[in-house]
C-alpha cells in the first residue's frame, strides 16, 4: 500500500477522488447558469450546511460548471473580521479589467470602473495602507453614498450591465457568508434583487452554516423570493461508500463490506471525515482488502488528528463560559437540543444562558434549527467535548 498512491484528501474545501451525492444540487446550478445565460429570471443560490459536508468542494465545483459555460467567475471566502467591501472590491477589479480585454473599452465596461472607483472612495478601502486605486474618474452620485444598501445594487447593476453589453455572464460565489452583518447581507440580497429585476446576466452562488437562512431572513424578509436554499447534509451509506470504494479499486484497492459499514457507523456519512477514515486506513493497511480490523487500527489515529486540528482550531477559540455551555450541550447527545433542556440541566434560567448562546452563534459554533432549539455546527462535536473536558462539573 504505497502512501503516495493514497487516493484520499483530508483537508478544507480539497476535492474529494469521487464526487458523489450532489446530483441535485449541481442540476439546480445548471439550470440557474443555463438560465441567466438566457435572460430568463431564476432565484440564485445559498448552500447551507454544517462544517465538514462539503459545501466549498461543492461551491467551487459550481464555479467549474460556471467556467465551461463561459460565465466569469470570482471566489471570496468571507472573512470574520473584514468587511464585504474590502473583500468584494479586489476581486470586482480583476473582474472589470478581464471584461476590458475581451474587447476594446466599451462605454458600459468604463462606466463600470467609474463607478467602482466611486465605490472605493465611498468606503475609503486601503489594503496594507496602499490605497486599492483605479486610473478613471469616478462616477459622481453613483455608489458613493456611503450606504452600502445604496452602493452595492448601483455596483452589481453596472456590472452586470457591462456583462451584458460583452455578451459574457458573471458568476460572484461567496464562502462563508454567515460572517457578513446584517447590514451588509442585506446590501448583497437588495444587489441581487437589482440585478433580478434588470434581468442582468449576474448570479450569486454562496455558501453557509445552517443559521443563513435566518440570517438572510432578517436581513430582508423578501430573501427566500431570490434564492434557493439547498440544504447540504451528509451523504447516505450507499454514497459513503462509493466515495472510499471508486477511488480505492482505481488504484486496485478494495474495502471488505465491513470495513465500509465501520466507517460510515463512525463518520455518520460526513464527506470530511470519510475523507480522514480512507487516508489512515489506506496507509495502515498491507494489502487489499482494506479490513475491519484496518479500520479499527485507523480510528485513535483519526481521532487525535480531528482533536488536534478540526476541532481544536475551533476549541481554542472558545471563553471558559463558552467551552462549558458546549460541554453541557454534549451531555445532552449530538442534538439539536431544547434550549430550555440544557438550562435545567445546568439549573440556570434560560435568561442567563442566552449571551453566552448569542456569542456561540456568532462564533459559527451552534445554531438554531428551529425556534427554542439549539445544535452544533460542527459534526460529531459533542464527542470531542467529551474527550476535551470529561466531567461537565470538573471533578
Amino acid at each position: 500500500m504505497d502512501p503516495i498512491k493514497n487516493p484520499f484528501s483530508p483537508g478544507a474545501g480539497a476535492p474529494p477522488p469521487e464526487f458523489v451525492g450532489r446530483d441535485p444540487d449541481l442540476q439546480q446550478a445548471r439550470i440557474l447558469l443555463g438560465r441567466i445565460q438566457s435572460k430568463k429570471a431564476e432565484k440564485s443560490m445559498l448552500l447551507t450546511g454544517l462544517r465538514g459536508v462539503g459545501k466549498t468542494v461543492l461551491l467551487k465545483e459550481i464555479q467549474r460548471l460556471a467556467k465551461a459555460s463561459g460565465y466569469r467567475t470570482i471566489f471570496i471566502e468571507a472573512l470574520e473580521n473584514k468587511s464585504l467591501g474590502a473583500l468584494m472590491i479586489p476581486y470586482l477589479r480583476s473582474l472589470l479589467f478581464e471584461l476590458n480585454r475581451l474587447a476594446a473599452m466599451s462605454e458600459k465596461v468604463k462606466r463600470a470602473l467609474a463607478v467602482l472607483r466611486s465605490f472605493i472612495g465611498a468606503i475609503q478601502l486601503t489594503v496594507a495602507d496602499i490605497t486599492i486605486g483605479i486610473d478613471i474618474e469616478p462616477e459622481r452620485g453613483s455608489a458613493d453614498s456611503g450606504d452600502l444598501e445604496i452602493d452595492l445594487p448601483n455596483l452589481f447593476v453596472a456590472i452586470g450591465e457591462a456583462a451584458e453589453e460583452q455578451k459574457c455572464a458573471v458568476a460572484i460565489l461567496i464562502d462563508e457568508v454567515q460572517y457578513f452583518n446584517q447590514k451588509e447581507l442585506g446590501a448583497l440580497i437588495v444587489a441581487m434583487h437589482k440585478v433580478q429585476q434588470q434581468q442582468l446576466p449576474l448570479v450569486l452562488v454562496g455558501a453557509g452554516l445552517p443559521l443563513l437562512p435566518g440570517l438572510a431572513g432578517a436581513a430582508k424578509s423578501y430573501s427566500e423570493r431570490l434564492f434557493h436554499f439547498p440544504d447540504i447534509g451528509a451523504l447516505s451509506a450507499a454514497d459513503a461508500a462509493q466515495a472510499l470504494q471508486a477511488p480505492a479499486e482505481e488504484a486496485g484497492v478494495r474495502f471488505e463490506p465491513a470495513a465500509l459499514e465501520e466507517i460510515y457507523r463512525l463518520t455518520q456519512g460526513y464527506p470530511y471525515f470519510l475523507q480522514e477514515w480512507g487516508y489512515q486506513a489506506w496507509n495502515l493497511a498491507v494489502s487489499s482488502p482494506i479490513t475491519l480490523q484496518v479500520v479499527q487500527q485507523a480510528t485513535p489515529l483519526v481521532t487525535t488528528r480531528l482533536d488536534k486540528n478540526f476541532f481544536k482550531v475551533r476549541f481554542d477559540r472558545l471563553t471558559p463560559k463558552e467551552k462549558f455551555f458546549l460541554r453541557a450541550m454534549a451531555e445532552l447527545g449530538p442534538g439539536p437540543h431544547r434550549f430550555g433542556d440544557l438550562a435545567d440541566l445546568l439549573q440556570i434560567k434560560p435568561s442567563g444562558l442566552t449571551p453566552v448562546r448569542a456569542d456561540l452563534i456568532k462564533k459559527g459554533m451552534i445554531y438554531s434549527p428551529a425556534y427554542g432549539e439549539i445544535g452544533f455546527t460542527v459534526p460529531l462535536f459533542n464527542e470531542f467535548m467529551v474527550r476535551a473536558i470529561p466531567s461537565l462539573r470538573g471533578d
